[in-house]
Order: structure tokens, then C-alpha cells, then sequence
């Protein structure tokens, strides 16, 4: 079945869009419904029910490549890098004297990846990163969707390669403050503050555009909006960033200790580095990767300046863009927490912001919620692009994704009502797991000893109504109601540690067998066309399903500490063999809800195979119930159902 979307938007009232065109480019101010397209003279910039109209042709559109110099010198060779730009732009902004904003994406994947050997995490061989792309020819056919739906609307797309990547200069460096100049600098030129130089070496000026940029992508495409807006760039309007990181900290690391993102044992900051090195010449960049290496530190773990310098959190209150963050449930790549603290950073600052939590992995909601995602973001993209005050910033500002498939919009995340609930870890019968309780039972310690170099955590899942020499359980009663964890989960315990491994990890499980989402997406048959068509870009695509997958138990989050860093990331200290202490360490954040009927579980484990490093086996963790516990934010009701 084939479907073609008309005006992704709902209609607002006309009269406020007519009444926003006052604040449009000044040879983009026709009235709505303006029929120049229809009778073959120059289209004009047209608003109606609050959104730009598809007027402009996308088969007719400019295309443009530029080459702009950074105020880097990021491979230390005494001249400042340049990025390079392919633009893609209405063919009126060459014609008619239109100026219009652009919509950029930023990332260091447009030339390909290299498969790159990963650090060993235990005894054996380097594994290597898989991803690999073929080169394109990207000024005649720009991926996504973005030309064939914004350009017609009104805007510039464009396709900037990072440092070190493609047909841009200097190093790639893993998000430090080389890398948000490259991305700066873009936005720099767009407003006439940057040199650029077209493939001819002639120096060429943005003219055609209006200085106002917004910046949109995934994963590393999704990271770069956020940097370049952590450095206060004026003309950086609206940001919407997927997936993005926030602290390349917390992609590699976590409480001190090293930890991998999803499916990506043993990559680093260097690991990545040399993977996107797709430049002319990348020799030049041997030294500057060696020395990533060398002070990216795989021993401690500890936080340092190589991870501050790659930090944007702190410097959220420079963001002068409207930023719409946008993050799966289920993503193990770039964790929750990346997107939430970006979140309260940006709240604390006053950023006008929107949230969007889905149930996905590391993905694009795009293709399961095209109608309204468009909506949003070409609502985003107007208001503060164009000025146009179709009241986007007034709707509710979250949107979360539940397990069955349905959306939940509330005005703020976690969601109003939600309180943080201590519940204690007490001891069970002999040989059986322990219970949840708002209520202490002390005891004596309980032990288990360190087997995740061969066991996964799933492995250690199983079996949760009996005793596992290798992890303690702790569960509840079946639940007489649902419980919506909503937040930021963590723990406390009070434990000791004797053998190697310095790791504690914790995991909050849904017992119960049901249908869950796995965070992928199944294709269906459905094509959605979505903008104009063009050779090679039909402008369509296939609408997505979640898909789901029964089993006894889902892993609801989870959450690792390295022992030495109890009192801080930047801080390690020897932990005494058989000393108690009192640990305690946030989980990733979730918006999970489980049902009447099932169990809610906490897993306490040290080594976590997929994640952690892996230490000899072998190590003993003995820990104190009852004066142990774990504080869940649970939305209204929660508490009642677990006493």
C-alpha cells in the first residue's frame, strides 16, 4: 500500500500564521495560498495552518560545495582546518534574490567507516568494529529525507564532513573541542563570519542565506548538534538531536569504571578516531590519535580533562538554540543518560526544549511515527527558523513512547507525580532469593562470587527463585498493581570487595513472561511518501512496526561502579579486602512500566560481560541486606503497590 502524507501538520488557526509572516525573509513574504507556482512564474515562500508550504522544486534545486576554514589546527600541521559543506538549496536563492535558513547535519560517517581493531576487555584477540559504508556522491543525492521534505518548504539542506573526515582537513578527535569548532565554523560561514572557498579555490559567500541554521541527526550526526551549540554560536537556532551524546564520559565510561557502549566491547575514544579517519593523507593524524591513546586512561577509568574537554553538559547555558532531544528507551549504544542530563542541563539554563522517549534502540523514530514527527519537527524548524508562531512551544513539551505502542504527552519528564521511593534489599529464606521492601529487615551478610567473564547477565537472570553462587537476587511479591519506574533509579549498598575486580553492577528486571519490545522496528508494507521525488530519491519509505519478543524477564535498566571511585568519577582510591563500605551509583535512566501481576527484581552482580571489563574470575562481594537498598522514582501509585 502506498500513501502520500498532505500537510504533515494539523491545521492551526490561519489567521496566527498569517499574522507570523511579518517575521519571514524579506523576499519570502507572500501571503498564504500565494498561486505563483501554479501559473509558472517564481514561486514565493508560502505559510499556511502555521507551517511553510511545499512550493519550491526540489528537482530544480542549487547544489553547492564549500570548503571553510575553522579556527583549529587539530593535526598540529600550523594551519587552521577546513570543513567541507555540499549544499543543497532552491533554485530561487540563485535566481530571484530568495533567502532562506538551512538545515544541517553534521557527521563524520559521510566518506565511510574502517573496521577498526577494538581494545581486548579480557584475555584473547581484538575484535573489530563491523560498520562500514561505500562512498557516494552526495552533491546530486543527499540521504534522508530532508531535501526532498524541508527544501521544497523553503530551506537549504546541507551535508558538513567533521575534521578528519571526507574532503575536510585535520584530525578526527572523538568530540573535544576541535571537532565543536568544525562544526561552529559551518554556522559561522552561514552568517558571514567564516572564510570559504568553493572546489576552484575561489572565496565564496553565503548570500543567499538568512544566518539562521538548524542542525538535526543520529548518534555521532545527533552529538555534533549538540556541541556546536554548546559553544553560544549565534545563528544556531533549533537544535534536534537523536541519540546524541552529552558527555563522551558517559558514552565510555561510568563511575569510574570502563564501560562499553552496546555491542562495542573495547572501543574508545581512539578506537572511533581511527575509524572515521577518511581524509587525504591521514598519516598526518598518527600522532594526534596516538596521543588519545595514550591519556584516554583504560586502567582507572578515573574522569579527567580529556573527558572534560569532551563535556557539554557544563556548558549547557551557552546554548542559545531550541533544542528537541530525542532518545530510545531500549538504546545500550548511546545510553538514556546521555539525553537525559542534556535534558535537565538545558531546563536548569532556561533552553526552550522538547523531549522525545521511545521505544526504540539507537534509532530515528522517523518511520513509525512519520505523520507526527514531521509535524513536530517542521513546527520546530519554522518557529524558530522562520519566526513563524504556530505555537509549537506551548504544546506539551514531552512525548513518551509506552510498551504497547501508544504516546503519552505530559509537560515535563520524568512526569509530575513521580517521587523517589526508597526500597530496602532484605534477606530470603535460606536458599532463596532476597524480597523488596519499604521496610529494613537487617542481616547477616550474604555473599556471592564474581563469574561474569564466562556468564552473561542474562545467564545470571535465570533461575530467580533459587540461590546463584554467582549474583544475589533480591524480589517482590507479584504486583497488585502496575508500577511506573520513571526516572533515574539507583543503589546503595553496603558491601565488600576481595579479588580483582573492582566492579559492582546492578540490574532492575521485569519478571514475568510477556510480550516486550526489543527496540527494533519491523518493516511493513505500507510506503509512506513523504516529499518530492527525484532520480535516485524517491521521497518515500516503508512505515515501521516495534517488534517484540517473548520472554520470562526484561532487563529494565541497569548500572555499573567501579569500587575505587565511591567518592567520585575523578577520584579512585584502593579498596581494603573484606572492609565494608557504603556504595552507591546511579542506573541509566528509564520510563518503564510493570505490569500487575509480575515481579520487580534487582540483580546485584560485579563483572557485567557486555559491558564491563573483565577481570579473572574469582572475586567475592559480600553484602549487607537490609541496610542495602535501592531508590526508584516511581509515578503516582507505585509506592502502594510495592509494600
Amino acid at each position: 500500500m502506498k500513501r502520500r502524507l498532505h500537510g504533515a501538520a494539523g491545521a492551526l488557526a490561519l489567521a496566527a500564521a498569517l499574522a507570523a509572516a511579518t517575521a519571514l525573509p524579506a523576499a519570502a513574504d507572500a501571503p498564504a495560498g500565494d498561486p505563483a507556482a501554479a501559473r509558472g512564474t517564481t514561486p514565493r515562500l508560502t505559510v499556511a495552518d502555521g507551517e511553510t508550504q511545499p512550493v519550491f522544486s526540489r528537482a530544480d534545486a542549487v547544489t553547492q560545495t564549500v570548503t571553510i576554514e575553522t579556527t583549529a589546527d587539530s593535526d598540529r600541521d600550523g594551519v587552521r582546518d577546513r570543513v567541507q559543506m555540499r549544499i543543497m538549496r532552491p533554485k530561487e536563492t540563485a535566481t530571484a534574490g530568495l533567502k532562506v535558513p538551512t538545515i544541517l547535519e553534521a557527521s563524520p560517517y559521510w566518506a565511510g567507516i574502517h573496521n577498526v581493531p577494538n581494545h581486548p576487555v579480557d584475555i584473547g584477540d581484538a575484535s573489530a568494529r563491523s560498520l562500514t559504508t561505500a562512498r557516494r556522491d552526495l552533491a546530486e543525492v543527499f540521504p534522508g529525507y530532508y531535501d526532498n521534505y524541508f527544501l521544497p518548504r523553503g530551506y537549504a539542506v546541507a551535508n558538513l564532513d567533521s575534521i578528519g573526515t571526507g574532503g575536510s582537513t585535520g584530525c578526527p578527535t572523538s568530540g573535544d573541542r576541535s571537532e565543536q569548532a568544525g562544526a561552529k565554523a559551518a554556522v559561522d560561514w552561514l552568517n558571514g563570519r567564516a572564510r570559504g572557498w568553493a572546489p576552484d579555490g575561489t572565496p565564496v559567500k553565503a548570500t543567499w542565506s538568512t544566518g539562521d541554521v538548524g542542525m538535526i541527526g543520529q548518534s555521532y550526526n545527533g552529538t555534533l548538534p549538540n556541541m556546536a551549540a554548546a559553544t553560544g554560536v549565534d545563528g544556531l537556532k533549533a537544535i534536534v538531536p537523536i541519540a546524541g551524546i552529552s558527555s563522551w564520559y558517559d558514552y565510555y565510561r561510568a563511575n569510574g569504571g570502563v564501560v562499553a557502549p552496546g555491542g562495542y566491547q573495547g572501543e574508545d575514544l581512539d578506537v572511533l578516531a581511527k575509524a572515521v579517519l577518511t581524509r587525504q593523507n591521514p598519516e598526518a593524524c598518527a600522532k594526534v590519535i596516538e596521543d588519545i591513546e595514550a591519556t584516554q586512561d583504560r586502567e582507572t577509568g578515573d574522569y579527567s580533562k580529556v573527558w572534560a574537554a569532551r563535556d557539554y553538559v557544563g556548558q549547557a547555558r551557552k546554548v542559545r538554540a531550541a533544542v528537541m532531544v530525542v532518545h530510545g528507551l531500549n538504546d545500550w549504544n548511546v545510553k538514556v543518560k546521555n539525553s537525559v542530563q542534556w535534558w535537565n542541563a538545558l531546563k536548569e539554563a532556561g533552553v526552550p526544549r522538547k523531549l522525545w522517549l521511545h521505544q526504540g534502540n539507537h534509532s530515528t523514530p522517523f518511520r513509525w511515527r512519520v505523520e507526527e514527527w514531521l509535524r513536530q519537527t517542521h513546527h520546530w524548524f519554522d518557529r524558530y527558523l522562520y519566526g513563524i508562531r504556530n505555537g509549537i512551544e506551548h504544546e506539551p513539551r514531552v512525548d513518551v513512547e509506552h510498551a504497547d505502542g501508544t504516546w503519552e504527552t505530559a509537560e515535563d519528564w520524568p512526569v509530575p507525580g513521580t517521587r523517589t521511593v526508597p526500597i530496602s534489599l532484605n534477606a530470603g529464606p535460606s536458599g532463596q532469593p532476597g524480597t523488596l521492601g519499604p521496610l529494613a529487615r537487617p542481616g547477616a551478610p550474604q555473599s556471592f562470587t564474581d563469574a561474569g567473564k564466562t556468564r552473561t547477565a542474562e545467564q545470571l537472570l535465570e533461575g530467580q527463585d533459587r540461590a546463584d553462587p554467582n549474583r544475589l537476587a533480591y524480589l517482590s511479591g507479584p504486583l497488585p498493581s502496575a508500577v511506573r519506574v520513571d526516572g533515574i533509579p539507583s543503589v546503595s549498598l553496603r558491601a565488600s570487595l576481595d579479588g580483582r575486580s573492582p566492579y559492582l553492577t546492578a540490574l532492575l528486571v521485569d519478571y514475568g513472561t510477556d510480550a516486550r519490545p526489543t527496540g527494533s522496528r519491523v518493516t511493513t508494507a505500507e510506503e509512506v511518501c513523504f516529499g518530492e521525488s527525484v532520480p535516485g530519491d524517491p521521497g518515500c519509505t516503508y512505515r515501521q512496526e516495534m517488534a517484540t519478543r517473548t520472554a520470562p524477564y526484561k532487563i529494565i535498566t541497569r548500572g555499573w561502579l567501579d569500587a575505587r571511585n565511591r567518592h567520585g568519577a575523578a577520584r579512585s582510591e584502593p579498596v581494603r579486602a573484606g572492609k565494608p563500605y557504603t556504595f552507591k551509583w546511579d542506573l541509566e535512566p528509564t520510563d518503564y512500566t510493570v505490569k500487575a501481576g509480575h515481579r520487580l527484581g534487582v540483580i546485584l552482580l560485579s563483572t557485567d560481560y557486555d559491558f564491563t571489563l573483565r577481570y579473572p574470575a574469582g572475586t567475592e562481594v559480600a553484602v549487607r541486606p537490609g541496610v542495602s537498598r535501592v531508590l526508584l522514582p516511581l509515578a503516582r501509585g507505585g509506592r502502594e503497590a510495592l509494600k
